[in-house]
C-alpha cells in the first residue's frame, strides 16, 4: 500500500500557480512586442501613438506685456510685476493654460530663449490615465507668444489724464525737519511704488494714484508714522445718466503737525497736567508717531499723540534757527544715572542726566563776567569749556497767547538745546554719507540750513536714524586708517561705515555701454 502526501502536493501546486502568474508574458495588441500584461495590452510605444494626455493642452499662447511699466497683464484685468524666468511669470503662464486640470502637472520649467525673441518657452511633464487605469507619462513644450500692449494706468499717463487720486503733504511750519523724516521712512517701506507721479509742491509734495485703494493706502501710512491732520475731497469729472456711473477725481489733504525736533513749545495748562506736570516751557525731543516731549528743568518725558494734539493744537515759540551759541563756564550735575534724586511726578528721562549750568554768550566771551545760570538736561554730555546752543527766552520776542499767562518765575532765561560740536561746513565735508530723496532738492538757503541740521540729528542720535536708509558717498575717499570712528580723531558723533548701505547706480559710460552692445551679439557658452 502507498501512502500519497496530499499536503506537499498542495504546497507544489501552490508553487507552480505562482511562478506561472510571475513569467507570464502577453503580446501587445498592435505590434506584437512581449509586454507584460496591462488593462489596455499595450506597449508604451502603442499608447503614446494612440493616446494623447496632452490633447486638450493648447501649446501656444500669448502674453500681454506692457512695454513702458514692464509688467504682464493677469486675466481679467490685473497686471503684474515678474521677471524674465521667475517664479511669477511661471505662475501666470500655467494659469494660462486650461487644459492642466484633466491631467497632474509633475514638473514645469524654462527653456532658454533670447532675451529680445518675445518667445517665452515651458517644458512640462504631466501624468494622465489612460483607458484601464494605466498611468502615462508625457514630457511637451509650450510656446508663448509676448505681445505688447499698454495698460490702462500708462494710457491715461499717455493721455495727460494719468491720475483720478491726489494725496498732498504738506507742514506748514518754519522748520521742515519732520517732513525730511517723513522722506526717509516713504522711501524705507517703498511706500511710494503704487504712485504714479510725484510732483514737488511749496510746502510739500503730491503724490498721484491711478486707484483710490493706493492713495488710501498711502494716506494710512503717513496717518501711522506721523502725527497728521487728514481731509478729503472729490471732485466731479463726468456722469452717465444711462448707467447712473459717477467720475470723481480724489483729493486727500495730509497736513504734518507744525512741530520739528529741537524746537521749543509753550504747553497750555490743561495739557501740562495730563502730562505730569511738566514745565510751561518744554523742548520736542523728537516727533516719530508721536510728539515726544522732555522738560528742560526736570528731565521729565512725555509723548503727545496726534489725536491729542489736534484737539488743542499749539506751535512752537522758537526754531532752531532761532538757537543761540554759549560756552559753558561750570556744570553741578545734581541728579546722576541711579534716579536719587526725583524732581518731578511725570516718567524722567534715562538718557538725559539733569544739572546746574552756568552759561556765556559765545560772543560776549571774555566781555561779560557774569555767566548766567539755568538748569538743563544735557549733564552727560556738556562739561567746562564746551559751546551749547540754546534759547535766550529772556530776550527773546514771543507772541504766543500761553506764554503770556506765565509769570516771570516760569521762564528760564536760557534753555540749552543740544551740543555744539564744529561749524557747519567742516561737518559738511566730513561727512562720507548721503541720502535719497523723491524729489529734486531744495535749493533756497532756509531749506538747506534745515536740511543739514536734520543730517545732524541723524548722526548725534542713533536711535533716531535706525528707520532711515544711508547710503555711502563714492563721491568722498574713505580715510585709509578708517573703521567706526571713520579716522577722524575728534569727538564729533558720526554714522559709522556698517551704518551705510552701498548706493545702486545703474549708470554707465559711452565706452562700456558701446561694448556691452558688442558682446551682446556674441553667442554665450
Amino acid at each position: 500500500m502507498e501512502y500519497v502526501d496530499f499536503t506537499a502536493a498542495g504546497n507544489a501546486g501552490a508553487s507552480a500557480s505562482t511562478s506561472n502568474s510571475q513569467t507570464t508574458m502577453v503580446l501587445c495588441c498592435e505590434c506584437g512586442v512581449v509586454i507584460q500584461p496591462n488593462p489596455s495590452n499595450m506597449c508604451v510605444t502603442c499608447l503614446r501613438n494612440h493616446v494623447d494626455i496632452t490633447e486638450g493642452i493648447p501649446k501656444q499662447a500669448v502674453l500681454h506685456f506692457c512695454r513702458n511699466c514692464e509688467r504682464y497683464l493677469q486675466p481679467p484685468g490685473e497686471w503684474i510685476q515678474a521677471a524674465l524666468e521667475s517664479r511669477e511669470l511661471l505662475a501666470l503662464c500655467l494659469k494660462k493654460l486650461k487644459g492642466l486640470k484633466d491631467v497632474k502637472l509633475v514638473d514645469a520649467g524654462f527653456v532658454w530663449t533670447e532675451a529680445h525673441s518675445k518667445r517665452i518657452k515651458l517644458k512640462l511633464t504631466v501624468h494622465g490615465e489612460v483607458s484601464g487605469g494605466t498611468v502615462l507619462q508625457q514630457v511637451f513644450i509650450v510656446e508663448f507668444t509676448v505681445q505688447n500692449q499698454m495698460c490702462d494706468d500708462c494710457h491715461r499717463t499717455e493721455a495727460k489724464d494719468f491720475w483720478r487720486c491726489m494725496v498732498q503733504v504738506r507742514q506748514r511750519a518754519e522748520n521742515k525737519k519732520t517732513f525730511y523724516y517723513l522722506e526717509q521712512l516713504i522711501l524705507k517701506h517703498k511706500a511710494h511704488e503704487n504712485t504714479l507721479g510725484i510732483k514737488p509742491m511749496h510746502g510739500g509734495l503730491d503724490f498721484y494714484y491711478a486707484s483710490e485703494n493706493h492713495a488710501r493706502k498711502m494716506v494710512d501710512f503717513l496717518q501711522t508714522m506721523v502725527p497728521v491732520k487728514v481731509t478729503s475731497s472729490k471732485r466731479l469729472i463726468s456722469h452717465d445718466i444711462h448707467s447712473n456711473n459717477f467720475n470723481y477725481k480724489y483729493t486727500w489733504s495730509v497736513e504734518i503737525a507744525p512741530l520739528s525736533k529741537d524746537s521749543a513749545v509753550c504747553l497750555p495748562k490743561k495739557l501740562r497736567q495730563q502730562l505730569g506736570n511738566l514745565s510751561p516751557i518744554s523742548l520736542v525731543h523728537k516727533v516719530t508717531s508721536g510728539i515726544h516731549l522732555i522738560d528742560p528743568l526736570t528731565a521729565q518725558i512725555a509723548e503727545l499723540s496726534g489725536q491729542v494734539f489736534y484737539r488743542a493744537p499749539f506751535e512752537a515759540i522758537c526754531n532752531p534757527k532761532q538757537l543761540v551759541e554759549y560756552v559753558v563756564m561750570d556744570v553741578e550735575i545734581i541728579m546722576d544715572k541711579d534716579r536719587k534724586y526725583y524732581p518731578g511726578q511725570g516718567q524722567l528721562s534715562f538718557r538725559h542726566v539733569l544739572c546746574d549750568i552756568w552759561v556765556v554768550r559765545a560772543c560776549e566771551l571774555g566781555i561779560n563776567d557774569n555767566p548766567i545760570h539755568t538748569r538743563s538736561h544735557l549733564g552727560h554730555i556738556l562739561k567746562v569749556g564746551d559751546s551749547a546752543l540754546g534759547y535766550n527766552l529772556g530776550e527773546a520776542n514771543i507772541n504766543n497767547p500761553e506764554y503770556d499767562k506765565l509769570n516771570a518765575e516760569q521762564i528760564p532765561d536760557v534753555v540749552l538745546v543740544r551740543k555744539c560740536y564744529t561749524d557747519r561746513n567742516t561737518r559738511s565735508n566730513q561727512r562720507l554719507w548721503k541720502l535719497r530723496h523723491l524729489a529734486d532738492e531744495a535749493t533756497d538757503e532756509r531749506s538747506k540750513h534745515d536740511y543739514h541740521e536734520f543730517l545732524e540729528d541723524l548722526e548725534e542720535d542713533p536711535d533716531y536714524r535706525k528707520q532711515v536708509n544711508i547710503y555711502r558717498d563714492t563721491k568722498k575717499q574713505l580715510p585709509v586708517d578708517g573703521g567706526d570712528t571713520l579716522g577722524f580723531n575728534d569727538n564729533v558723533p558720526r554714522v559709522t561705515l556698517a551704518e551705510m548701505l552701498e548706493d545702486l547706480t545703474l549708470e554707465c559710460a559711452d565706452d562700456e555701454m558701446g561694448d556691452i552692445e558688442e558682446n551682446a551679439d556674441e553667442p554665450q557658452l
